[in-house]
């Protein structure tokens, strides 16, 4: 709950009455949509993960009945474009870049350019390197679990995530400080002509 309070607070300085939908990438158990959507009841949220998680999706989000909350949707990354095609005008990805190798981020990265418009919003929250240096001891020892089960997960570097987002026409709006050493990054589609 800390954490997801936290998150609410920050998503609360950039999600207006403008925004009509938006995509969660990754869901994983479905608590963040189930907490956080029931916070925006007129932003249309729409979930998305891997076939073989929608079950339990499914069912944690029709035990919570929220009208404004959907999905899931199929999306593996590398694989699947947009659910529908639909427009979205803000991304939420929660602890996914580090679990994604770093040429399916690429991609990822490459996804959002293609289908976000000026003036979208993305949302990556999880815990980054600086400099090439490990945040904290508990990120170090994450970071060596991961690779343990996956030689190509880890902890990504704060400063090739920027640099391959500006590449993909964003600009980053502001690096957040999160509880248990995590951050969370927000980026804004810029126009198409400026990149």
């Amino acid at each position: 709950m800390k954490k997801q309070a936290a998150i609410l607070a920050i998503l609360k300085q950039y999600i207006t009455r403008d925004h009509k939908r938006l995509l969660e990438v990754g869901c994983g158990s479905g608590n963040d949509a189930v907490f956080l959507g029931k916070q925006f009841p007129a932003l249309h949220w729409v979930t998305s993960d891997l076939k073989r998680n929608h079950k339990f999706i499914k069912e944690r989000l029709k035990d919570h009945k929220l009208i404004n909350v959907h999905g899931p949707e199929k999306l593996e990354v590398g694989k699947d474009d947009f659910p529908g095609r639909l427009m979205f005008d803000l991304v939420y990805t929660a602890n996914t870049l580090h679990i994604m190798g770093w040429k399916t981020n690429k991609t990822f990265f490459k996804l959002l350019g293609k289908r976000l418009r000026e003036g979208s919003l993305v949302f990556f929250y999880g815990p980054f390197n600086y400099n090439g240096e490990f945040s904290s001891d508990s990120n170090k020892e994450l970071d060596a679990s991961l690779k343990k089960n996956d030689p190509k997960s880890g902890i990504r570097s704060f400063e090739d995530v920027e640099t391959n987002m500006i590449k993909s026409g964003f600009n980053l709006l502001n690096d957040h400080e999160m509880p248990e050493d995590n951050r969370l990054l927000v980026f804004e589609r810029l126009q198409f002509s400026k990149y």
